[in-house]
């Protein structure tokens, strides 16, 4: 006699149900546009001699001089070339920065204020984990992140980007508590979701790219700038064609240490280039997470 074991369904999130794209209502972006397209620009600061961190070469015994000194080129330079680029194609961004830029490099900071970037949470440092803290910890840094945006730069952000895609069990319930309305850590649609949380409030996730980012893709599979911009313009083409059935968002997660260097940001203006000519056809918004988000809540009060 044979026995079976007893196949129990598998733990979920709880955050969100399953719904297949195609079974889903139907909408547009803002004048008619049925692809949203936005760089989230991630701007970051790290600790010297202790934390995590990107690597370009083998991590050494701390202070790892070589891989501190490349990630901090990204401030000083790659930043402002990537800006540049983006002025000269018109584009804006979802800046993600770490709170500790405001101490070690403020000036770029007010200079996406100034460009009328849309300023997101991601920590103090990318040097830390989100999901190492304690719920208070947690809390603490989500409010305190939050606080000093307000301080300094004159709004609190809406949306929030856990270092490392970091999380608790109950981050989300967390940011809702602390007033962010959307989260950009899950990558599992196309389409904005919401979310549940405890308190009842809603969240909103708004799609963030783990393919169309610099980091895994060229640190981690190791593509060159050329690939990494041939990804970027076929994964465009590619949703644009899919968005004639449903309204999607298409992000594009740039590092300014990675994509800043000249060899990948000659490769990077390539394919923007390319991304803009879509402007005036007028199926293609280029926007923000946060316009996004405003967006959602227009149309899902």
């Amino acid at each position: 006699m044979t026995t079976t074991m007893p196949l129990a369904p598998l733990a979920t999130s709880g955050r969100f149900d399953y719904q297949a794209i195609g079974e889903r209502p139907d909408y547009c972006w803002p004048q008619g546009a049925r692809l949203a397209v936005y760089l989230g620009f991630n701007v970051e600061h790290f600790a010297f001699g202790s934390g995590l961190g990107a690597n370009l070469g083998p991590a050494s015994p701390q202070p790892d001089v070589l891989n501190y000194a490349w990630r901090e080129y990204g401030n000083r330079v790659g930043a402002w070339r990537c800006l540049d680029l983006f002025d000269d194609l018109d584009l804006p961004t979802g800046a993600l920065i770490n709170t500790a830029l405001y101490e070690h490099c403020p000036e770029l900071v007010q200079a996406l204020v100034a460009r009328g970037d849309e300023l997101i949470g991601h920590g103090h440092s990318n040097a830390m984990r989100q999901s190492d803290l304690s719920e208070a910890d947690e809390r603490a840094l989500l409010a305190g992140c939050r606080q000093r945006m307000l301080e300094r730069s004159g709004a609190a952000p809406a949306g929030w980007l856990s270092p490392w895609i970091s999380e608790t069990l109950v981050t989300p319930d967390l940011l809702a508590e602390t007033g962010y309305g959307y989260t950009l850590n899950w990558c599992h649609d196309d389409q904005p979701t919401r979310m549940r949380t405890r308190s009842g409030q809603t969240l909103w996730s708004i799609p963030y790219p783990q393919e169309v980012n610099d980091i895994p893709m060229v640190m981690g599979r190791l593509m060159d700038g050329r690939a990494f911009g041939e990804l970027i313009t076929d994964h465009f083409d590619e949703m644009r064609r899919q968005a004639a059935r449903q309204p999607l968002v298409m992000g594009i997660a740039l590092h300014p240490y990675i994509v800043g260097q000249p060899h990948r940001l000659l490769h990077l203006r390539k394919a923007l280039e390319h991304l803009v000519r879509a402007r005036d056809a007028g199926d293609v918004w280029f926007t923000t997470p946060g316009q996004i988000y405003q967006h959602m809540l227009s149309i899902h009060p």
